[in-house]
Parts: structure tokens; C-alpha cells; sequence
């Protein structure tokens, strides 16, 4: 007899199974060598073989119903006679089945035989009819007929039907798995083992799922000996076991199972193992993938370079380098030689955290052990500094990779024509973009977004919708970033209409520009003011099968606080949640912004926490807000407290924090607090500018100018805003000829001033009677084609006015109203003081 193994730590057992005629059939039956015989070996009186024969044909001519229960014999038909009814019928297993109930409804044969089950379903299992059959094999078990004679019943039947063996003890382990009688399928297994009869994958995987959840380790060990000249079959069922115990969370026993195999002399195929370790590294289970690496480092099968660099891969992909590094040290303990993938896959971890200076080391590394690198590793070292700013470096290695020899793919060029559009170097890209097309390379989705984006940056829409236009008739499908930049380029130079109706014709043809280009539609109409439109588009969205998203909201949101309605902004918001969408941290940012805006930062506040306890994890934008928040509405001591929070419990602050921080001391006249905080910090052209501006607006002009000598120094350009707070600070201190110097040098660097700067130059000179040539400065503004504000109006008018020039004071009032600007309250009272109302 055979016995089913139990494990050790299973809880479930196998008892020993009492299949009594399985000896005599392994020792005198080759189930591969079919009889001609049929079940019974008596043939029955003429008299039944008639009525048998009438059954058949009736039911072959479908009139049974009319003929079959008036017939005077019918009642003579025995329960054991089904059997040879059913095998006359083989050729017509639907028949068969409706012979079958037919006769349990009509003759009252409740209690079939089991050859008339066994029957059947040989039958059926022969034209494949697999749902039939189980539902007979259910039947059949109800009876409960003894293990060893259904067993006894389906082996005679293989003969007699012609069956598939593989198929009938396949379906039988099936079927046995499926009704929880699991050590009678491994019964059969082992059975179908000794007597050379395949097991179908489908039937094992079946039966391993069932033993894995058994947890039952010895007689899977069992199995997979069985099977182990079947490398196909061996493998699938080595990955199945180890999945599926890696599934259920159990990883040891998946190691333990490894373990034994290798015990047993059973070494898993290393592709196979491969395999497995890549499957844990797509679902991010990379402390088991590392301790499955151990595993078959310690006890086999001998790993090859392409079991390291998987998880090496894995590991650079969540930015977990050190461990990555830690991989290649195994490969170099182990002797296994590093080749040009690992290298890739250490540069590419490298370049894509930043770390160019580690990146080009590993290089080196690779080049000195006779690596040759090629297109992928360069054309990686180029999106690194593409996204780092550093063009001409990567131009460097584009350059390098041309003089040796090594063709740029779409993806290089894709990477360069980025980097360029990026950069606003637009014709630079347009050159690139000429040699794709030169050297006969198809230009891919990104090139031809990339250069549609540059364009649209660029002003130069035309030029944008004519690749538009050549991209769709290449066949290509625009992604959603297509439609949102020429929407978003249209809705910028205020053509809001040609946005629509570009939007509207892509609806209409094949091309479906979705959700995000409708939200660039809505974002425009919102960025013009135009609200009402921008309703009615959110309204009309069902209308083209588009349902909003929270970025949907999130745009209405912000429109409606730029617009001062923070109380409908909130009921938007709550909206949205009862909806169903789960805000993202954009969504919580721009309320909280909105309401810091209007110093109201306690709702700020409330919202944060509501963020917080919806799971969304704020980043360090949103406690810039609050810290802004809260020294805008002086209150600088709860601004400090969440400074040191952030810096206590994180997230980590970034450089804005910091200049928020120095900025709120500052406007707080708190410079030695700004001053100390500075100092903690690797400072850029903001925070610079920032101390020059609080110095200036202290009159401290020494060490204004002192900061702003040590900005130049460190190579930080200074900006529009540090030469205004500079030649503001002068001016208030008298010192006229200074500021128009700074003036000049902001010129000269190639600054361009803004109607800020503007108006600073021209109240200095207002306030010191010097008309003539503030209107130069005011008339220059004008030709740079900026538009003066009404600040600017209101320094010019009242300057006209204090030196008496009331002719020249008036035209410019009326310009200014002509021009659409209301006064302000400054203004209204010069206006009202100087009598210049009734214009």
C-alpha cells in the first residue's frame, strides 16, 4: 500500500488510504494498454438488448418523451442497464446527459450505479465537457461509493471509453482537492507516479495549493521528487510552492521547502529561482528577496550574475543604494565577474538620486575592468545632467558617445530634445529633432510632446499645432500632456474660444483628449476670470463620458479662494469628499493657503489635521504655508513652534522653509534671529536678497551692501528684487547717485527691470523734484512694454502735483482711468487735495 506523508508542523494529517484493488492493478493491469472490452462481460437477454437499442435510438431521433414512457417494456429497464445505454450514446455526450436525468425523473433511478457514473463522466471528460463532469463527480460522491471501487470503476472504463489516462486521474486529483478529500488526490498522484501516467499541471498546481495551505512540506518533497524528470512541470510546481507560501506571508516555510528539495539532492533550476526573485522584487518584498538571496548563496543552487542584479535593480528603483552596494559586494565575494547591466543598473541608482560625482566613479570602476559601455548607460549619464540643468555636460557625453562609435536611439534624442524644450532652448531642440528625422528614426510620443511643449513656451503655437498635426497623421495617439499644452498655450495668449473649440473637434474625431486636457480647459477659463464658463464646462462633463477627478476640484477650489469665496471653497472641498474622492495633498495645500492668505490660519490649522486624519501626509509645502501664515498675521511665536516641529519630527524643511523663516523675522524686525538662522544654512539668491532688503529697509545700507558683495562672490546672480530693495534703501538715505548706479548695473547684467523697480527709480526722483526725469524713467517703462499700476500712476501724479505741475498731473490722471485703474485710497486723497476730482 501507499501511505500520504504528514508534516511535522502541519496540523492536518494524512490518514493511510484503503484503496483495495490498487495493488492488484499496479501488478497486473497496464492502464496505457486499452481493452475493446466493455464494463460487463455478460451480455444482457435479447429482449433488454432491444429495449437498450430502442432507448438509444429514441433518444438519438429526440421523440423519447412522446414514445419512450407509452413503450410496455420500459418498465422492465434495470438501474445496472444505464451504463450501455450511456456508452451507446458516447458519441453524443449532451444525449448521455439527458438520458441520465431522463431516466432519474421518469424511471425514479435516484440511486444510479456507479459504472453509470464512471461512464459518464469518461464521456464527458473525452469531448472535454469538464463542468459536466464535476457536476456527475458530485453527484457520484453523494452516494458515497467506496474509495477503492470508484477507483476500481474508473480504471475499467479507460479501456472500454478509450480515455485519456492523464485526463481521468487528473480530473479525479481535481476533484478530490476541490472536495477537501486531499490525501485521496495524493494517493492518486503517487499512484499515477509508479505507473508512468502524467500528471496534468492544471490537476497539480491544484493539489500543491491545497498542501501549501496544509503547510505540509514532507509530502510536497514528496511530490516534486516524483516529478523531478519532468523540468518543465518540476520548475513550475518549485515556483508555484514558493509563491504561493510567499503570498500567504509564510516565507519561512517557502525557505524551509527550498531547503528540503536541496536535501533530497533536488536542486532547482537558478532560472527558476530567478524568476522568483524577480516576482518578489515587482511587488516590493524586497527584505524576503534579500533573505531568498542569502538562502541560495548558503545551500544552493549556485546564483548567477542575473540573481544579484535583480535585486540590485529593485533595490536602486526605491532609492535603497547602500543596499544596493551592498549586492555588488556579494558578487565580488562570491567571484561571480560584474557585467555591464550591473554597472548600468549602479549608474542609473546613482544618476537618478543625483549622486553624478558616485555615478561617474562606478564608471571608472567599469571602464578599468575592461567594460565597455554602451547607449543605455550613456544616454542615462545625459538625463541625469538634463535633469540636473547641466546641458552642456550632457552634450559632453552625447558628443563622446558620437566619437565612439555608438548610435544615439529615440530615447537619447528624446532625452536631449526634453532637456533643450526645458532649458527654452527651443531652436537648439528643433536642430536635434531635424537629425532624428535625417538618420531615418521615428520620432517617439516624448520628442514630440517635448517639442509641442517648448513651442507653446515658447509663444510659437503655429509651429505647435503643425507637429500636432504631423504627429496624429504618423499615426500616433496624443497622451493627455499633448492636449494640455496646446489648451493651456491657447487659454495663456487669452484665445480661450480656440481652446474650446480645439478641445470639442478632438472629441469628435478619434482621438480622446480625457480628463486631464479637460481640466486644463476649466483652468484656463478660471485663470481669465471667466468663472461662469468654467461651471458650465464642469456641468457639461457627463455630456462626453467624463466624470471629474480631485484635480477637477482642485482647480474649481483655487479659482473660487483667488476670488475671495473661501466659504463656498470649503463646501466644494466637502463636496468632493462625500463623492467619494479622496483629496490629495494639492487639494489640502490650496485651502490651507487660501485661508493663511486671508489670515485666517486657525481653519489652516483645522485643515491640516483633517489632512493628517485622512491619511494624507503633508509635505514641507504645506507647513511653509502655515509658518507664512502665521507671520503675516504677526503671530511669529506659533510660526516658530511649527518650525521646530518640522525640524524635530520632520518632514524635512528645504531651503523655502528657511527663507520663510528669515523672511517672517525680518518683516518681524527680528533681524539678529534672521541673521543667526542664515547662518545654519547653505543660503541662495532668495535668502540674500531677503537680508538685503530687511538691512535696506533699516537703513543699514553697510551691510546691505556687504551681503549683497558676498552674494556675487559665492556666483548667485542677484535678481530684479535685490537690485529694488538696493536702490530703494539708497534713495531713502539720500544717496541718489549710488542707486542710479545700481540701477545701471542691473542693466548692464542683463536684468530685466519690472514696473516695480521702475517705480522705486521713479519715486526717488520724485521726492527729490526731479520731474523731468522720472518721466524718462516712466516713458522708458512704456517702451519696455510694461504696464504701470496704480502705484506707479499715483507716484507720477503726486510728484506733478508737489512741484506745482498740475497741467502735467491732469493728463496723466485721465490716461491712468482711460487705461482702466481705479484710484486707490492714496491717490483718491492727492486727487481730492489737489483739486483734480472733477476730471
Amino acid at each position: 500500500m501507499l501511505f500520504c506523508r504528514s508534516s511535522p508542523s502541519s496540523s492536518a494529517t494524512f490518514a493511510r488510504v484503503n484503496l483495495p484493488h490498487l495493488l492488484k492493478f499496479i501488478s497486473s493491469f497496464n492502464p496505457l494498454a486499452f481493452s475493446s472490452t466493455h464494463f460487463y462481460s455478460t451480455s444482457p437477454p435479447s429482449s433488454q438488448t432491444q429495449l437498450i437499442n430502442h432507448i438509444i435510438t429514441s433518444f438519438r431521433q429526440e421523440n423519447h418523451n412522446q414514445h419512450l414512457l407509452k413503450h410496455s417494456s420500459i418498465s422492465n429497464l434495470k438501474p445496472h442497464e444505464v451504463e450501455p445505454i450511456l456508452f451507446g450514446l458516447r458519441a453524443n455526450p449532451s444525449l448521455a446527459v439527458r438520458f441520465f436525468e431522463w431516466s432519474e425523473h421518469h424511471l425514479g433511478f435516484h440511486h444510479h450505479k456507479l459504472e453509470s457514473f464512471c461512464g459518464l463522466i469518461h464521456l464527458l471528460l473525452e469531448k472535454q465537457m469538464f463542468d459536466h463532469a464535476r457536476k456527475v463527480f458530485d453527484k457520484m460522491t453523494e452516494r458515497r461509493f467506496g474509495d477503492g471501487d470508484c477507483f476500481d470503476a474508473f480504471h475499467t472504463g479507460l479501456g472500454s471509453y478509450g480515455s485519456n489516462a492523464t485526463t481521468v486521474y487528473s480530473f479525479l486529483i481535481d476533484n478530490y482537492c476541490r472536495i477537501g478529500k486531499i490525501s485521496h488526490a495524493v494517493e492518486v498522484f503517487f499512484w499515477m507516479s509508479r505507473t508512468g501516467i502524467s500528471i496534468s499541471p492544471y490537476a497539480l498546481m491544484r493539489m500543491l495549493s491545497c498542501l501549501v495551505d496544509l503547510k505540509n512540506i514532507e509530502v510536497m518533497t514528496d511530490m516534486y521528487s516524483e516529478i523531478v524528470d519532468n523540468k518543465d512541470l518540476c520548475s513550475n510546481a518549485y515556483g508555484y510552492v514558493m509563491g504561493g507560501f510567499f503570498k500567504k506571508g509564510e516565507a519561512s516555510l517557502g525557505f524551509a521547502f527550498h531547503r528540503a528539495i536541496i536535501e533530497r539532492q533536488l536542486v532547482p533550476n537558478v532560472v527558476t529561482c530567478n524568476k522568483i526573485m524577480k516576482g518578489l522584487c515587482n511587488d516590493r518584498c524586497l527584505d524576503i528577496a534579500r533573505d531568498f538571496l542569502s538562502l541560495i548563496i548558503e545551500v544552493g543552487p549556485h546564483p548567477t550574475v542575473v540573481t544579484f542584479s535583480t535585486l540590485m535593480k529593485a533595490y536602486c528603483q526605491e532609492s535603497k543604494l547602500e543596499q544596493a552596494f551592498q549586492v555588488y559586494d556579494q558578487i565580488l565575494v562570491i567571484g561571480i565577474i560584474p557585467d555591464l547591466v550591473v554597472y548600468s543598473i549602479l549608474v542609473d541608482g546613482l544618476f537618478r538620486a543625483g549622486k553624478l560625482e558616485e555615478g561617474h566613479q562606478v564608471i571608472l570602476v567599469a571602464l578599468d575592468k575592461g567594460i565597455i559601455l554602451d547607449m543605455v548607460v550613456l544616454s542615462s549619464m545625459i538625463n541625469a545632467y538634463v535633469k540636473k540643468g547641466n546641458l552642456e555636460m550632457g552634450f559632453e557625453v552625447y558628443k563622446k558617445m558620437l566619437k565612439g562609435g555608438i548610435k544615439p536611439n529615440i530615447v537619447t534624442y528624446g532625452i536631449l530634445v526634453n532637456g533643450l524644450c526645458q532649458n527654452g532652448s527651443v531652436h537648439e531642440a528643433t536642430s536635434i529633432f531635424g537629425q532624428v528625422l535625417k538618420q531615418g528614426l521615428e520620432p517617439s510620443v516624448l520628442v514630440y510632446t517635448s517639442l509641442i511643449d517648448g513651442m507653446c513656451k515658447s509663444g510659437n503655437l503655429r509651429y505647435g499645432f503643425r507637429l500636432y498635426d504631423e504627429m496624429v497623421s504618423y499615426g500616433y495617439t496624443p497622451d493627455a500632456m499633448v492636449y494640455s499644452v496646446l489648451i493651456n498655450g491657447l487659454t495663456k495668449q487669452g484665445r480661450i474660444r480656440d481652446a474650446i473649440r480645439f478641445f470639442y473637434q478632438s472629441l469628435n474625431s478619434d482621438l480622446k483628449p480625457g480628463i486631464i486636457a479637460y481640466n486644463t480647459l476649466i483652468d484656463g477659463l478660471c485663470k481669465l476670470k471667466q468663472m461662469k464658463d468654467a461651471v458650465k464646462l464642469y456641468i457639461k462633463m457627463g455630456t462626453y463620458n467624463l466624470k471629474p477627478d480631485i484635480a477637477t476640484y482642485t482647480v474649481l477650489i483655487k479659482a473660487i479662494i483667488g476670488s475671495g469665496r473661501l466659504r463656498e471653497a470649503l463646501i466644494l472641498f466637502f463636496q468632493a469628499l462625500k463623492r467619494g474622492f479622496s483629496p490629495d495633498r494639492i487639494t489640502y495645500c490650496t485651502l490651507i493657503h487660501g485661508f493663511c492668505k486671508e489670515n485666517n490660519v486657525i481653519v489652516g490649522l483645522w485643515i491640516l489635521d483633517l489632512m493628517i486624519g485622512n491619511r494624507v501626509e503633508p509635505d514641507i509645502d504645506v507647513y511653509n504655508v502655515l509658518i507664512n501664515g502665521f507671520f503675516k498675521s504677526g503671530q511669529w511665536g506659533k510660526a516658530v513652534d511649527i518650525f521646530k516641529h518640522v525640524q524635530k519630527y520632520g518632514p524635512e524643511p528645504d531651503i523655502v522653509t528657511y527663507n520663510t523663516m528669515i523672511s517672517g523675522y525680518c518683516s518681524s524686525k527680528m533681524l539678529k534671529e534672521a541673521v543667526q538662522l542664515y547662518k545654519e544654512l547653505k543660503p541662495n539668491a532668495i535668502t540674500y536678497t531677503i537680508l538685503v532688503d530687511a538691512y535696506c529697509k533699516e537703513g543699514n545700507l553697510e551691510d546691505a551692501m556687504s551681503i549683497f558683495s558676498l552674494m556675487l562672490k559665492r556666483g548667485l546672480e542677484p535678481n530684479v528684487v535685490t537690485y529694488s530693495g538696493l536702490i530703494d534703501g539708497h534713495f531713502k538715505m539720500l544717496k541718489m547717485e549710488t542707486a542710479l548706479e545700481l540701477h545701471e548695473k542691473m542693466l548692464r547684467n542683463g536684468v530685466p527691470p519690472n514696473i516695480v523697480s521702475y517705480s522705486i527709480l521713479i519715486d526717488g526722483l520724485c521726492k527729490r523734484g526731479l520731474m523731468e526725469e522720472a518721466s524718462i524713467v516712466f516713458h522708458s517703462a512704456l517702451e519696455r512694454n510694461l504696464l504701470p499700476d496704480v502705484i506707479t500712476y499715483g507716484i507720477m501724479i503726486h510728484g506733478y502735483c508737489e512741484v506745482g505741475r498740475l497741467g502735467d498731473a491732469t493728463p496723466l490722471y485721465k490716461r491712468m482711468l482711460e487705461e482702466g485703474i481705479a484710484p486707490d485710497r492714496l491717490l483718491q486723497r492727492i486727487i481730492e487735495e489737489y483739486g483734480l476730482a472733477d476730471v
